[in-house]
């Protein structure tokens, strides 16, 4: 490591940094911390702001350090081939912009999945709420452990500092700038570590091109005379996992999902006066977007071809090159962009998952909501500030659960994060994304108890645990099966119709016929 760049120094940078956030948080949250604030930022929020801070909340610790170490690894994603996601989340977000938000506007809502409630029922209420819980917690889990890793090699590590410490620091961290303003705080902050995320890998491209001698074109000339260069990939065909067809599908799947039917970055779109701003929103996030991940993968082809200009021996795990070379092997300027885009990337997606799932248990187990005015002076009051303990209790829970998962994770290696994040996401958000698609695209109710004899059985709880279980199993033996063929991401696709199938089963076909308008009053 440079010597000027120490782990004292980089501790240095760390806590300059949450010094900033911690400051933004005190001014955004000292005059509003109840649960209009926290939830729904009292449906206030900037659009611009939140554009940009969807941004690094998309991307995270996952696209800053992985993205770029797949380039050159091999496999899936190799070279530019995840730009064949990237443009499908453009079809994903266009049916966000046009189907999804107006939907969610229109109802009021909180929580997206109080829609479930009032279009099939409490059951599947409870059960998309209990998946986005579970898919979120994991999404989370896996970001940060994938940076606390890279702080133990690089920072804590040879100080002596445990991995269970520096994931605690961190998750501790987290909290002190979450736990008042909710998502009012994290619209600013996110904005703020978007830019800062953004910016290292700039400057890094930058530094990189100073180390080899090169301007701009001359490293778009070396991207494209390279083996990295190479975006679209169709002689493959379907047992291909890099298949143009299959990472198109897969990207407007998996945005669809990731984001549309999920609270955390449902939840900033929600906290805007109107859905025209929401739109406004994500036309700007999806454009910038596609942008922003050309930078990560341009970074990663400079990185393998300056590692083979220089010698140096690739990581066994490929998520190990960006740190690698900007802590160990570019001037200090270089680790210390490095070390801000990092943090920033983490958190920019930790915050706001631990506020979305903080927001998801109090309005979808708990019962809160955002207003509670009865015109009782005194018991409002009272409410509130039981609420605003509930909550704060809860947010400590949430914190204490990611602790939990991440040491869980540590007994397990992964060097493809990326690939296991959206594998995971697969079989967790394949239910959420069939009762939706089973709402919006069915006027049939569903019978979510069925009598066998003296027995009911939770019929539409059955059918949601058991298609991400059958799913798991036919993407294991996929290529013995069907000649060779891999779902990948495709796997959320057959997750998802497994359950818009069950829920199929159990509808009631003699009352078929529009539904009922959902309540107006259901949020």
């Amino acid at each position: 490591m440079n010597a000027s760049l120490s782990p004292i120094a980089i501790l240095g940078i760390i806590a300059g940094y949450f010094a900033v956030l911690i400051l933004v948080s005190y001014f955004t949250s000292r005059r509003d911390s109840d649960n209009a604030a926290f939830f729904l930022a009292g449906r206030k929020s900037p659009w611009p702001l939140v554009a940009i801070g969807m941004i690094g909340a998309s991307l995270s610790g996952v696209t800053f350090i992985s993205v770029p170490g797949a380039v050159g690894a091999g496999g899936v994603n190799q070279a530019f081939s995840y730009m064949q996601v990237v443009l499908g989340y453009l079809l994903g977000y266009l049916f966000i912009a046009l189907v999804l938000l107006p939907l969610y506007y229109r109802l009021g809502l909180t929580s997206i999945y109080e829609y479930l409630r009032e279009r099939i029922g409490p059951q599947s209420y409870k059960v998309g709420a209990f998946y986005f819980l579970l898919s979120r917690t994991i999404g989370a889990s896996f970001r940060l452990f994938l940076v606390a890793i890279v702080l133990q090699e690089f920072v804590t590590g040879p100080l002596g500092i445990p991995f269970a410490v520096t994931v605690a620091s961190a998750i501790v961290l987290i909290w002190l700038y979450t736990f008042n303003g909710g998502i009012k705080t994290i619209v600013y902050t996110d904005a703020l570590q978007t830019v800062c995320m953004l910016l290292a890998a700039g400057l890094t491209v930058y530094y990189v091109g100073q180390a080899l001698e090169t301007d701009l074109s001359g490293m778009v000339s070396l991207i494209q005379n390279s083996e990295y260069g190479q975006m679209f990939f169709f002689e493959g065909g379907w047992t291909d996992p890099n298949n143009f067809f299959k990472q198109f599908l897969s990207g407007a799947l998996i945005t669809i999902v990731m984001t549309g039917l999920d609270q955390d970055m449902m939840q900033k779109n929600l906290s805007m006066p109107n859905f025209r701003d929401a739109q406004k929103n994500m036309a700007t996030f999806s454009i910038v977007l596609i942008f922003a991940n050309l930078l990560f993968l341009a970074l990663g082809a400079l990185l393998y071809i300056y590692a083979a200009n220089v010698g140096l021996e690739i990581p066994s795990a490929s998520d190990q090159l960006y740190p690698t070379v900007a802590l160990r092997h570019l001037p200090p300027a270089a680790g210390i962009v490095f070390v801000l885009g990092l943090i920033a990337a983490a958190y920019s997606s930790a915050d706001s998952a631990l506020t979305a799932l903080t927001t998801s248990f109090c309005v979808d187990f708990l019962g809160m909501r955002e207003e509670e005015v009865t015109g009782d002076g005194e018991a409002d009051a009272a409410r509130a500030l039981d609420n605003r303990r509930k909550r704060l209790l809860v947010h400590v829970g949430f914190s204490v659960l990611l602790f939990s998962v991440i040491m869980a994770f540590s007994l397990i290696g992964d060097r493809a994060v990326i690939n296991s994040l959206f594998k995971a996401a697969g079989y967790t958000y394949g239910p959420l994304l069939g009762l939706f698609a089973f709402g919006l695209f069915t006027r049939l109710r569903v019978r979510e108890q069925v009598r066998i004899g003296n027995f009911e059985l939770p019929a539409l709880l059955l059918v949601c645990l058991a298609a991400p279980i059958i799913s798991m199993l036919v993407d294991f033996y996929s290529e013995q099966l069907l000649r060779g063929f891999q779902f990948g991401f495709l796997i959320l696709a057959f997750n998802g119709l497994l359950t818009f199938l069950g829920l199929l089963l159990l509808s009631d076909f003699s009352e078929l016929g529009t539904p009922e308008p959902p309540k107006e009053d259901a949020a």
